[in-house]
């Protein structure tokens, strides 16, 4: 099974509550990982806390994205 984001909800600062295809909801915090040009808009946290559940995972309106995988391990449990 390839592994999906399902929802996704914004909770604070750069944290976003992620709930997965498998069943799992995992909290995850991407403040140390906005890293490269991609990212740069994100540190303006009204632009971070737009996103939306697009392709799989989440993305933002720039293109922005993580992989489902990635969000998955940098995650902690609920």
């Amino acid at each position: 099974m390839f592994l999906e984001v399902a929802k996704a909800e914004y909770l604070d600062n750069y944290r976003i509550s992620l709930t997965f295809n498998n069943g799992e909801t995992k909290t995850v915090d991407l403040q140390n990982e906005l890293n490269g040009i991609v990212y740069e808009p994100l540190h303006e946290i009204d632009y971070f806390k737009n996103f939306q559940v697009k392709y799989n995972t989440i993305e933002w309106s720039n293109g922005a994205d993580y992989a489902p995988e990635y969000l998955y391990e940098i995650g902690n449990p609920l």
